[in-house]
């Protein structure tokens, strides 16, 4: 399921708009669900609680917040969420570029620009996995292949993970859930528990020792003398399977 929300002020283009995802959706037997919203600032309001929107299809010519200072207070928290602009002019495409625009459809928009469109957004969902975590007094929204390791902290966590998979920045996370709920979480995605205070992410390892696993991110973790045949097993397997 694909959650798109559609920030426009004009109701015929958001209708347009709306058929035209919902005729794609149909044809490409791909699950969505459409929310829309007539402003910037009605927008903000709902993600800053929820996060749960995978592509913005933003109007960029709006009453008060403009659709550019919409997507750049986006990007300061989600690097990852495709951002679709829709204007009348060709004026802000370099804008556009530098927030990382997925695509900018010129109005009137096409049903032919929309499947290319959704299509490219089709493609990049299934290469990417996330999770839901939950922050000090947010819920936040994390890609799988960004995190490197967890730690247990108290009744919570410490998560360290990349600004963005094609970042090298790194930042660590304070989160509510325990290690144990992320073991549950993440598992699946190939992550393993390599001390009781530990869980790591197999495809970030860059070399395990006896007593210790270093990271791509240049952190070290412990290894336990328990789990130390496990990971090291499933650390040759998985590179042995890339």
């Amino acid at each position: 399921m694909l959650h798109i929300a559609i920030i426009e002020d004009e109701q015929i283009h958001t209708e347009l708009l709306s058929g035209y995802l919902h005729t794609w959706s149909k044809e490409r037997g791909q699950g969505i669900s459409i929310r829309e919203f007539p402003s910037a600032e009605s927008f903000l309001f709902i993600w800053a609680e929820t996060k749960d929107f995978d592509v913005l299809f933003v109007d960029i010519q709006m009453a008060g917040m403009n659709g550019i200072e919409m997507a750049e207070k986006v990007r300061q928290e989600d690097g990852n969420i495709a951002i679709v602009f829709t204007t009348g002019i060709t004026d802000y495409i370099e804008t556009g570029y530098e927030v990382e625009a997925l695509h900018y459809l010129l109005k009137p928009i096409s049903m032919k620009k929309i499947v290319q469109c959704m299509d490219r957004v089709l493609k990049r969902s299934h290469n990417q996995e996330y999770v839901l975590v939950h922050g000090k007094d947010e819920i936040i929204r994390i890609p799988v292949d960004t995190i490197t390791y967890i730690e247990a902290q108290g009744h919570g966590s410490l998560m360290e993970v990349y600004e963005r998979s094609d970042s090298r920045e790194r930042t660590t996370i304070e989160i509510s859930e325990n290690i144990s709920e992320m073991e549950n979480m993440l598992t699946k995605y190939g992550f393993a528990r390599c001390h009781r205070s530990y869980l790591c992410r197999i495809g970030s390892i860059r070399q395990i020792g006896r007593t210790e696993i270093t990271l791509d991110s240049e952190s070290v973790i412990p290894v336990s003398r328990r789990a130390y045949a496990e990971m090291n097993r499933a650390f040759i397997m998985h590179f042995r399977n890339l």
